[in-house]
């Protein structure tokens, strides 16, 4: 048997360089690259193994751990979980600042793979620099903090394990139904360590996305369902993108005039301007999926999750006797609320679904109830778009709102725009706002609802996205939290448009703070306790790190100002005040903890509120 002699990290390095996967009709690295910070835990070896074959695996240096990690995460949606980034940290603070990326990564499904540094196995020089000692359980270290976020998770503490670890880390990530991050520990001595490894361990090999098809049964009991249905739903989540299922789903609602609502991680799933169409499902979504939803009597869940905001906690579906068939590859989502399971590939199942139901087709009538009740939200949302609408009359003075900011970037967009957001307020806005009729031209992280996302993010999407113009939404308030990555993509040659709007703080959680009875209290800067109000230049801070920037004040010079961004030639910044309480109105209910005793009036009428809104929950019916 041929061996080559390895140090670990050299092995694992190899290893990662031979998979590939067939991306168009070529075979592509699946691992396209690393992002690294070094430190102690990983430069003298990883580092070492890294440096050797710069010109074949890119290295990429982040500002920060978690910021890198968040990068890998937004480049696995870009190019819907057929290729992973990897990140590596050091030991100790520079493992844990990825804890949180990992936890985005799983919550959203998507794969990542992270390498960081640990303690030596031989525990002769322990305590460690940066080791946090666990008094009972030597064997434990801050890494360990990895394993509730991961998919898969192991320390290697010889060094043939790499020949067991990577294959199993690698089938997790690629797995549809189990995809999640995976996190290997790499203790310092076994890093260093060589070993002989069978050659073949490195061949070049070409892997595929499983696509399991439909059982029999379980296509036959959903057959049977949904052929009986007078209003069906279909709600689209982020599983059809991962999937490529796309095409197959307008193929389907086409065939058999079944209305489509989407999920946030599913927009952009359908062209906007289809005629079944009917918007985005749920608490941060429109009146008119709403209102289908609660009259619908069979809803096909396929590739969602179906997380609160989705479902109102539970009271979209107002039709007592609606059934639910849910498609996906992981048996957990697809069992949700007495589902009707179809346990299967997104495109796989809506095909096969499609053949087995022949000539069904629902009334012309649902479809037209869909087409109005989409005609009211459009109008909606272009009256609060426009470019002339007042501000609210709340502010002292006229300031654009999310929805105005949002509009002129839809109106200037085309087929090579890509919309990228994560929590806060953007969210809301960008899912009734972004309107677009480009298939998968929209990310915004809300599976964790991560603050700081946004601009990691988007340096990671254009990666992955090289020839589409990454637009970035970000509030004051995300940015403050992470916004190095800016520099990341100047430095890389990455750019992006990043519009920064400054509402004065958390604006949002003000909103749900004084909606629940609250008074407004440490959100906005100004009800916090400070010395003084300073408004943050976020316009010189960028052009502090190498971007290109400016500061705006009305809608009119935002629309120019976008213009100057587009063909601008590195990452360009534009920075707005903005209202911090006009905000998109969705259409459902949400369950928050609103406390049961209080001495505020408003506070007790949230309560019964809460009450009342609890009643109309599905409950396992």
């Amino acid at each position: 048997m041929r061996t080559v002699r390895l140090t670990t990290t050299q092995a694992i390095v190899k290893y990662l360089m031979a998979q590939k996967i067939i991306i168009g009709d070529e075979p592509k690295p699946i691992f396209p690259g690393m992002f690294a910070i070094f430190g102690h835990g990983n430069v003298t070896c990883l580092g070492t193994a890294l440096e050797e074959v710069k010109e074949d695996f890119p290295t990429w240096r982040g500002q920060n751990e978690q910021g890198m990690a968040l990068a890998a995460t937004a480049y696995a949606k870009a190019s819907k979980r057929r290729q992973i980034m990897v990140a590596t940290s050091s030991v100790g603070p520079g493992a844990t600042n990825m804890v949180t990326a990992a936890a985005v990564a799983m919550a959203n499904r998507m794969p990542l793979l992270l390498l960081a540094g640990d303690t030596f196995q031989s525990r002769i020089p322990d305590p460690v620099l940066q080791q946090v000692e666990q008094f009972g359980d030597p064997s434990t270290t801050v890494n360990d903090s990895f394993r509730p976020v991961v998919r898969y998770w192991d320390r290697i503490t010889h060094p043939a394990q790499v020949v067991h670890s990577l294959p199993h880390a690698l089938h997790t990530m690629l797995d549809p139904g189990d995809c999640g991050p995976a996190f290997i520990g790499l203790p310092q001595d076994i890093a260093a360590d060589a070993y002989d490894y069978p050659v073949r361990c490195f061949d070049e090999t070409i892997h595929e996305i499983r696509r399991p098809r439909p059982d029999r049964s379980e296509l036959a009991r959903a057959t049977a369902l949904l052929s009986q249905a007078e209003k069906p739903l279909i709600i689209s989540g982020g599983g059809v993108h991962w999937s490529e299922a796309e095409a197959a789903l307008a193929d389907f609602v086409d065939a058999h005039n079944v209305p489509v609502v989407e999920t946030v991680a599913g927009r952009t799933c359908l062209p906007q301007s289809h005629r079944l169409h009917a918007g985005t499902i749920g608490v941060t979504g429109c009146t008119s999926a709403n209102a289908l939803a609660a009259q619908a009597d069979v809803v096909v869940a396929v590739g969602t999750r179906l997380g609160d905001f989705a479902t109102g906690s539970w009271t979209v579906f107002a039709n007592e006797a609606v059934k639910i068939i849910g498609i996906n590859t992981a048996r957990f989502d697809a069992t949700k609320h007495l589902a009707v399971p179809l346990v299967a590939d997104a495109r796989e199942a809506l095909t096969e679904l499609s053949a087995a139901l022949g000539n069904y087709r629902s009334a012309e009538s649902w479809s037209a109830t869909c087409a109005s009740e989409a005609a009211q939200y459009h109008a909606y949302i272009d009256k609060l778009a426009a470019p002339d609408v007042p501000s609210s009359p709340v502010e002292s003075q006229t300031l654009p709102t999310y929805a105005q900011v949002v509009g002129v970037v839809d109106r200037a967009a085309d087929e090579r725009t890509y919309a990228l957001t994560a929590a806060g307020g953007f969210p809301g806005e960008l899912v009734n706002g972004w309107r677009s009729n480009t298939v998968h031209s929209f990310d915004a992280e809300y599976g964790y609802s991560c603050m700081g996302y946004e601009i990691s993010g988007g340096w990671g999407a254009k990666m992955a996205l090289p020839d589409r113009d990454v637009v970035v939404f970000v509030g004051d308030g995300s940015y403050m939290m992470m916004n190095s990555d800016l520099y990341s993509s100047v430095l890389s040659g990455h750019k992006l448009i990043v519009i920064v709007c400054d509402n004065g703080g958390f604006a949002v959680i003000n909103r749900l703070q004084t909606n629940q009875g609250g008074v407004p209290f440490n959100n906005l800067i100004a009800d916090s306790k400070i010395a003084e109000e300073v408004r943050v230049d976020f316009a010189a801070h960028a052009a502090a790190m190498g971007a290109e920037s400016e500061t705006v004040s009305t809608v009119a010079e935002l629309t120019e100002a976008f213009e100057r961004a587009r063909a601008a030639d590195r990452s360009y910044v534009i920075a707005l005040q903005t209202s911090a309480y006009d905000w998109t109105e969705g259409g459902a209910w949400w369950e928050v903890g609103v406390p049961e005793v209080s001495n505020r009036q408003a506070i007790r009428d949230a309560r019964a509120e809460l009450d009342e809104g609890k009643a109309a929950q599905r409950v396992g019916w």
